[in-house]
């Protein structure tokens, strides 16, 4: 199975929502739809939710998400971080 080409689902524009990818057609945050599958909605309460939305979006969302890891070096925080983080350290 190939992956969906999210380019063709999502857009990024300055002037629409802060510049945050959302779903091409729509104000709808891709961070909002990746989001709610991390908290446990199935796709179709996601879909019930967003009826302007398809299948075919979410999946762009995830594709979207999966090339961004790709591309970004995220360095795990411990705890101490944290509270340096929070003190000013």
């Amino acid at each position: 199975m190939s992956r969906i080409r999210w380019q063709d689902h999502v857009v990024v524009a300055e002037d629409l929502h802060h510049g945050d990818a959302c779903v091409r057609g729509t104000r709808i945050p891709l961070r909002i739809l990746i989001g709610s599958l991390a908290d446990g909605l199935t796709p179709a309460e996601i879909l019930q939710e967003y009826p302007q939305l398809s299948p075919e979006d979410l999946l762009a969302a995830l594709a979207y998400a999966a090339d961004v890891l790709s591309q970004e070096v995220l360095a795990p925080m411990t705890p101490r971080d944290l509270t340096d983080a929070h003190q000013g350290r």
